[in-house]
């Protein structure tokens, strides 16, 4: 309730939600008056489970707001993303763990595991500086959004990888041929993804243009298109992760292809200044089936913030701050995320601005904060509490630097861009 009355101010602070909720936590956990207390190591199952849905949600949330062809002009636009959820993820980890291993005498598979724990940047909390209007690509927003979808589902291989190396895979799945694994895990996950996302769509779509059948329920096939997706993808040992992003970006691009690429905003405003309700009128069903579905998942996405980074705020306040973690997010922020973007992005033509932008906003958070629960469920390791504290901390570093800089550096950046368009 205090948020609703704190939202429009917020807007104009270089404030955002995330660091209101994240000292909340931290009060009502053990350091501060003591009404929640949560063990990590021992609650790790329930945990895992709780953060895989917010993940989820924000995954199917940004594969929705890309809503950029394939083919023609706009596929150039796609190789952005596609660096830096690919090879600045590949990039990244074997980095990170060789700078940690090297500086803090860690074993070089905890090390990894460590570094495969933070590679992957935040979709849930980087909503400030991800795509604001579906018709508006811009190329920052658009590589940033695209690299938070992929690098969730690009980060498994790594965390197995390590888990692999510290003898503790058998607990999770029998991998003979690792390789042959991952690349099942990519193809299968995107696979089914994409083809449930086109399916479903093309199903509702169909009904409703031959059938007449009003369109209805949007939320239920939101939330059962996320768990069809992620379900069949685990069901055959696909990853989830990128499979849910997939099923998104399938049914935006399903819906851009009926609409002719026409501005969702000017045919949502077409059918409203025509007098006709674009919930029933068979033109205008494709975008507002995938608007619909879009506003309700980005609600469900607060929810998910509000929870998580509350999370946080609590095991922070069970675990607390550790020297080390500081240092580890210095050694991310300003050192690793640099070298890797500037590595990623070699000869993609971007700007000098736009890049530092990118390296500056790889923030961390639930994706994060799910694979260290993963974890725990399977490594019992005296460096477990160890690791949580470097991993806490570095989030908590995460939500409080960037949000403090994601709202001034965004609005410089959008005045630049408009000066240089007038």
């Amino acid at each position: 309730m205090f948020m609703v009355f704190l939202e429009p101010v917020l807007e104009r602070l270089p404030f955002n939600a995330a660091m209101l909720y994240l000292p909340i936590g931290w009060l009502l956990g053990p350091s501060g008056v003591g009404l929640i207390r949560i063990d990590l190591e021992s609650h790790a199952d329930a945990l895992t489970v709780i953060t895989r849905v917010a993940l989820l949600l924000s995954l199917f949330t940004v594969g929705l707001k890309l809503r950029v062809a394939f083919r023609g002009e706009g596929s150039r636009l796609w190789w952005l993303p596609l660096r830096l959820g690919v090879v600045s993820m590949l990039i990244t980890v074997p980095l990170l763990a060789i700078c940690l291993a090297f500086l803090f005498g860690l074993q070089f598979a905890v090390a990894m595991l460590l570094a495969a724990i933070l590679a992957p940047t935040d979709p849930v909390l980087a909503s400030d500086v991800q795509i604001q209007n579906v018709d508006d690509p811009d190329q920052l927003r658009f590589g940033l959004s695209g690299e938070g979808g992929l690098n969730d589902g690009s980060a498994y291989p790594f965390v197995l990888l390590a888990l692999m190396l510290l003898g503790v895979t058998d607990d999770i799945a029998q991998v003979d041929h690792f390789g042959w694994f991952v690349a099942w895990g990519v193809i299968a996950g995107i696979g089914c993804g994409a083809l449930a996302g086109w399916a479903l769509s093309r199903t509702v779509l169909f009904a409703r243009q031959r059938f007449g059948l009003a369109l209805g329920m949007e939320e239920f096939m939101a939330i059962g298109v996320i768990m069809l997706s992620y379900g069949v993808a685990e069901l055959i040992h696909g990853i989830g992760f990128l499979a849910v992003f997939a099923a998104g970006l399938a049914m935006r691009q399903v819906e851009s292809a009926r609409s002719g690429d026409k501005p969702a905003g000017e045919l949502i405003a077409a059918a409203q200044d025509s007098g006709k309700n674009a919930a029933v009128h068979p033109e205008q069903a494709p975008v507002y089936l995938t608007e619909t579905v879009l506003g309700f998942n980005q609600q469900l996405e607060h929810f998910a913030e509000f929870f998580m980074v509350l999370l946080i705020g609590i095991l922070l306040s069970e675990y607390g701050l550790s020297r080390e973690g500081v240092l580890i997010a210095a050694l991310l922020f300003f050192i690793v995320r640099p070298i890797a973007v500037a590595l990623g992005l070699l000869g993609s033509g971007t700007e000098i601005s736009h890049r530092w932008l990118i390296a500056w906003f790889g923030i961390r958070g639930v994706g994060s904060l799910y694979y260290l629960c993963f974890v725990l469920q399977f490594w019992h390791d005296k460096l477990a509490a160890r690791i949580a504290q470097d991993v806490l901390t570095v989030l908590a570093l995460s939500i409080l630097l960037h949000g403090i800089s994601s709202t001034p550096l965004m609005h410089l950046y959008w005045r630049k861009r408009v000066a240089a368009k007038g």
